[in-house]
C-alpha cells in the first residue's frame, strides 16, 4: 500500500466521521429505534479490530522498542516511585477504565483461564464461550442472561516477547510455559443493544479512540517524573530515548486502521438486520 493510499483512506474515514458524528442533524428520539439496523456483532468486531491495531502498536513500537532504549514497563506502573509504563495487558485495562467514564455504554474486559490475578478468570457462560473459542479459534457472540448485555469474545494472542516473559516470569502466574502466538486469554466486549444506528456506531468508535488516547497520555504524563525522562516529540523509541506525542501516536493508529475501519463502517451500513428476536 502506498502512502498516498493511506492518506486518502484516512481522509475518507475522517470525512465519514465528520458527516455522521458532527455534521448530520441529531435524530429525533422516536426515529432512533427504526433507524437502528447495524448489528452489534459488526460494531464489536470493529472495536476489536481497532484494539488489535493499537495493541500491536503499543507492544512493538513502544514496549519492545522502548525496553531496548532503556524504558521500563511493569504492573505497578501507577505507583509514585515506579518509573515505568503499563505492560500491554495493563494498557488495555487502563483503556477499559477510561471507557467506563464515557457515556457510550461500551465495556471491555480482558480475561483468561490462567490469569495472574484470579479476578480476571472467566466463569460460567464466559468460561464455556472461551473454551469453544480456544477449540475453534473463532470469535464467540452471545448474550449474558444476568445482565442482558450482548457480548463478543475474541482471542487474545501473545504477539510479543514482552507478553510471554511477563506471564512466564511472574511469581503469581499459574502457567509458565507460554510461547509466542499462544492464545493467552480473550478480549471481551459488551454492549446493551442488539442493533445500532450509524450515529451510534460512530459515537462508539470515537469513544474508543478517545479512551486509547487518554491511556497513552497518562503514560506520557507519568514519564515527566522519570529521572531520565524521554524526549516527547515526533521520534519513536526505536530512535533512542524518545516517545511520540499523543497526536503522533494516534495518527499512526489512524494510518494503520484507516482502510479496515472505513470498510467496516461502509459494510455495516449495508448489512441486513436479523428478522427474528433470537439472541446472537
Amino acid at each position: 500500500m502506498t502512502h498516498r493510499f493511506f492518506v486518502l483512506a484516512s481522509l475518507a474515514l475522517t470525512a465519514l466521521i465528520v458527516f455522521l458524528f458532527v455534521s448530520a442533524p441529531p435524530p429525533l428520539p422516536e426515529q432512533t429505534a427504526p433507524d437502528a439496523t447495524i448489528t452489534v456483532e459488526s460494531v464489536l468486531a470493529l472495536a476489536e479490530s481497532e484494539n488489535d491495531a493499537i495493541r500491536a502498536l503499543w507492544t512493538r513500537e513502544i514496549v519492545d522498542a522502548g525496553q531496548q532504549a532503556g524504558l521500563r514497563f511493569s504492573e505497578d506502573w501507577r505507583e509514585p516511585n515506579a518509573f515505568a509504563g503499563p505492560l500491554p495487558a495493563l494498557f488495555l485495562r487502563e483503556t477499559a477504565r477510561n471507557l467506563e467514564r464515557d457515556p457510550v455504554r461500551l465495556s471491555l474486559f480482558l480475561g483468561s483461564d490462567a490469569p495472574i490475578n484470579p479476578e480476571n478468570g472467566f466463569k460460567g457462560l464466559q468460561q464455556e464461550a472461551f473454551q469453544r473459542m480456544r477449540a475453534t479459534g473463532a470469535p464467540q457472540f452471545f448474550r449474558m442472561p444476568d445482565t442482558g448485555l450482548h457480548t463478543a469474545m475474541f482471542p487474545d494472542e501473545a504477539v510479543a516477547e514482552a507478553c510471554v516473559n511477563c506471564h512466564n516470569d511472574h511469581e503469581d502466574s499459574p502457567r509458565t510455559d507460554w510461547q509466542l502466538d499462544d492464545v493467552m486469554g480473550a478480549t471481551t466486549w459488551a454492549y446493551p443493544d442488539a442493533l445500532l444506528t450509524g450515529d451510534d456506531m460512530i459515537r462508539l468508535l470515537v469513544a474508543l479512540r478517545s479512551a486509547f488516547r487518554r491511556t497513552y497520555q497518562a503514560y506520557l504524563d507519568k514519564t515527566a517524573t522519570f529521572p531520565d525522562a524521554p524526549e516527547i516529540g515526533l521520534q519513536w523509541p526505536r530512535d533512542g530515548n524518545y516517545l511520540p506525542t499523543a497526536d503522533a501516536f494516534m495518527e499512526e493508529l489512524y494510518r494503520r486502521t484507516a482502510k479496515s475501519s472505513l470498510d467496516a463502517l461502509l459494510q455495516a451500513g449495508t448489512t441486513t438486520p436479523p428478522t427474528d428476536d433470537a439472541d446472537p
